[in-house]
């Protein structure tokens, strides 16, 4: 019986490409060096699956920076702006793209359908010069093939890559992208064509636009693009693979019909409605990857149940037609549940990362063949039925006081125009706000003192010292720039959903859980493993510390209850929004107990808001009432006096406008810059918006500097679609992940921006 994973993290079981990268990008080692280290975990993860038993093995999964950056270099679609002509694209163009340089910006960076991985979004239009720019594919392929391990090369399909695809600036709205399949199925034939000739034996498409609510003319593009592959296909087993959610009936029909394809594969574990449509008909002859093991979570799996999924679909697609996956790639899980030595015991029983997901993926495929490892499973259940029963996982009150909430909405009482008058009276702000998002630069002193202290190398009394010394000169600098809101930089935090859930009852954390998030960013993910509540305050004493130092208003920050649920691994043992509403009281008492402690001005950040909102149409009106809802409870109790922000991040949030406006935040910042203001179009289109916002006026993903005029610019044309009164002036995000060099003078040049915008407008009056 075959086993197959459908792609594996990239970073390294101790983020051993982070390091790499960033050394590289920080000019301190060598392309070579990088290489090598890129090399070397190839190799690793390539005979970690052999070794597992596992048949089909992906190759090509492995990037420096994103697999869709990595198929725009394929197709050799780099934007003009960075002075590609021809020939295979080097490291240095590669990443200009991905992070900007001195002179251009990066492309756009958006959220992976609804996962927390970013992707780099290809730019398009009529004039892009297609050729075969980068043999990365193949190369990789035969890497594999010379230590021995035949692999399954695997691409983004073509057609899935255009519709994740925006139009590059100044393309006309009505071009089609999809009409440039013509013009990218030559380069798929040819790298299709070399792979054939280096000796694959398979290949594997993904084409997870399959499981979105797509029109026909759309699903006729992935007949047509199949067909004019077909040809170049033939003497190949081609798995098409699909992944994320529920596949339509439709889409399953296309699919399923696809000229020039061997194999299919789902993901059974979040799409359990697929499992009808297979059974009732899956064409003949044909391979079924079925996706059971969760590629989105690091729960054990649950074999058993696992195990009879599994004979069920062997009765509809035959023994040898059958192969165990995952549902999706390892990629969204963490690396190595081995490197975690000092997790709790019961909780480590309970878990599997990435490299215990191969483990998983290879014991149901033996066990299908007869061959159960029974040692195994006895484990497993073991784990199971400890996980079921334990009562660290129940809190009866917590239970209580979440089923309580059922009955009424959570609105503040009165509307926010009256609210954002009182609230004025209190700060009495200059009209066009200025303020930041929340982090400041995290140095590498910043991180030795936090290492120490949790290492117990210091005493509280010493970090404590280095915390406030740390928050007084991040409120020097804000003042010296004449900023009018101030925050405190967050010097105390590792991560903003971390540092809740460390101080959170129903959490548990690793040491080496690291997800990757985008380019060389991990995330670590808390894990969701009980009921959640809040013990004692979480930062009012930082919040109030920062507040004393200034008289100007200084922001409370915290993290909202979607966004914790979303960036963690969450429980799988009942509903997601259950979840969401116990965190949303826990952060209710920390926003009333604020409140309390004299801050005025409390932004909860919802920055994973937009990216939890299932794919399918038909579920988002359910995920954003209880998501909205949630927000709503965390500040229902707080006075008119004090002003609730929010913040958002990278997202499509036009969609969503109104159940944003819904949350009823004071003010709201949300990312704009690097999405060329895509979000003022909302305002153009006559969406009224009556709270205060922030739209970015620069991009903090980049070490680029922009000057006061082209802020200045910025802020005029988000005046031509806002009123002038509601208006805020901030980055796009937190400044965490970037340097003082770069950061000041970015923050002056935005300060004298809005200055410079004040005096024009007053002038104008």
């Amino acid at each position: 019986m075959a086993s197959h994973i459908v792609g594996y993290p990239r970073m390294g079981p101790k983020r051993e490409l982070k390091f790499a990268l960033e050394s590289f990008w920080d000019g301190k080692s060598t392309a070579e060096d990088l290489q090598k280290v890129s090399a070397d975990l190839r190799s690793d993860i390539w005979k970690q699956m052999s070794a597992a038993g596992i048949k089909y093995i992906p190759s090509n999964t492995f990037s420096h920076y994103d697999q869709v950056l990595d198929t725009t270099a394929m197709l050799g679609a780099v934007p003009p702006r960075y002075g590609f002509t021809s020939g295979e694209i080097g490291l240095d163009v590669y990443f200009s793209m991905a992070r900007g340089n001195a002179s251009v910006p990066a492309m756009e960076m958006t959220k992976w359908f609804d996962t927390n991985y970013h992707y780099i979004v290809p730019e398009l239009g009529p004039e892009v010069k297609f050729s075969y720019a980068s043999h990365k594919a193949v190369n990789e392929y035969k890497e594999a093939k010379a230590l021995g391990v035949e692999t399954v090369p695997v691409l983004v399909g073509p057609v899935s890559y255009l519709l994740l695809s925006k139009l590059a600036k100044g393309v006309d709205k009505s071009f089609d992208l999809l009409s440039l399949l013509p013009k990218i199925l030559p380069v798929y034939k040819e790298v299709i064509a070399e792979l054939k000739a280096a000796g694959a034996s398979w290949i594997q498409l993904d084409e997870p636009l399959f499981v979105m609510d797509l029109e026909g003319q759309k699903l006729q593009a992935f007949s047509g693009a199949y067909a004019e592959l077909e040809s170049t296909l033939s003497g190949l087993n081609v798995l098409v693979e699909t992944y994320f959610a529920d596949i339509p009936a439709e889409a399953y029909k296309t699919l399923t019909s696809l000229k020039g394809v061997t194999a299919f594969g789902f993901d059974l574990v979040r799409g359990t409605k697929t499992i009808d449509l297979i059974k009732a008909g899956f064409p003949q002859g044909k391979y079924l990857f079925a996706g059971v093991v969760d590629g989105r979570n690091i729960w054990a799996n649950d074999l058993a149940a696992s195990l009879i999924t599994l004979q069920s679909l062997e009765g509809v697609v035959g023994k040898d037609k059958l192969v165990v996956s995952t549902s999706c790639s390892l990629l969204h899980t963490a690396v190595d549940l081995v490197n975690e030595t000092k997790l709790d015991a019961e909780i480590k029983s309970w878990l599997a990362f990435a490299a215990q997901k191969v483990v998983e993926v290879d014991a149901l495929a033996k066990a299908l063949a007869g061959q159960t490892n029974e040692s195994f499973f006895t484990a497993n259940a073991d784990a199971l039925s400890s996980r079921r029963s334990s009562p660290r996982v129940t809190n009866e009150a917590v239970q209580t006081a979440a089923a309580a909430l059922k009955g009424s909405d959570h609105r503040r009482t009165t509307e926010v125009s009256a609210r954002l008058d009182a609230q004025q009276k209190k700060l009495n702000l200059p009209i066009l706000p200025t303020t930041t998002i929340g982090s400041f630069p995290q140095t590498v002193e910043l991180r030795r003192v936090r290492r120490e202290y949790k290492a117990k190398k210091i005493s509280e009394e010493d970090y404590v010292k280095a915390i406030k010394e740390e928050i007084k000169k991040v409120v020097d600098i804000q003042e010296d720039l004449d900023i009018d809101v101030l925050v405190h930089g967050e010097p105390e935090r590792n991560d903003m959903v971390e540092y809740f859930g460390e101080q959170l009852s129903g959490f548990a954390f690793t040491a080496n859980g690291w997800v990757q998030s985008y380019g060389s960013r991990c995330v670590k993910p808390p894990v969701i493993y009980g009921d959640v509540s809040r013990p004692k305050p979480m930062t009012v004493f930082w919040s109030s510390t920062a507040q004393s130092m200034t008289k100007r208003p200084m922001k409370g920050m915290l993290t909202g209850p979607v966004t914790i649920l979303n960036w963690s691994f969450v429980r799988n043992d009942q509903p997601r929004h259950e979840t969401c509403y116990q965190i949303a009281l826990a952060i209710k008492d920390e926003v009333e107990d604020l409140e309390k402690g004299g801050i005025g001005v409390i932004q909860i950040d919802e920055a994973a808001l937009r990216e939890g909102l299932p794919l399918r149409k038909a579920e988002h009106s359910f995920y954003l009432d209880w998501a909205v809802h949630s927000f709503r409870i965390t500040n229902c109790g707080v006075q008119d006096s004090t002003q609730i922000h929010t913040h958002m991040c990278y997202s499509n949030f036009n969609d969503i406008i109104h159940s944003i406006i819904d949350m009823d935040a004071d003010v709201i910042t949300i990312e704009n810059s690097r999405s060329d203001e895509k979000l003022l179009s909302v305002f153009r289109e006559g969406v009224k918006y009556g709270a205060g916002i922030g739209p970015g006026v620069y991009d903090i993903h980049s070490p680029r500097i922009p000057s006061t005029e082209e802020i200045a610019d910025r802020i005029n044309k988000m005046l031509a679609v806002l009123e002038q009164n509601i208006l805020w002036v901030n980055p796009d995000c937190g400044l965490k992940t970037r340097k003082y060099t770069e950061v000041k003078p970015a923050l002056k040049a935005m300060v004298d921006a809005a200055k410079l915008i004040r005096s024009q407008l007053a002038s104008a009056k």
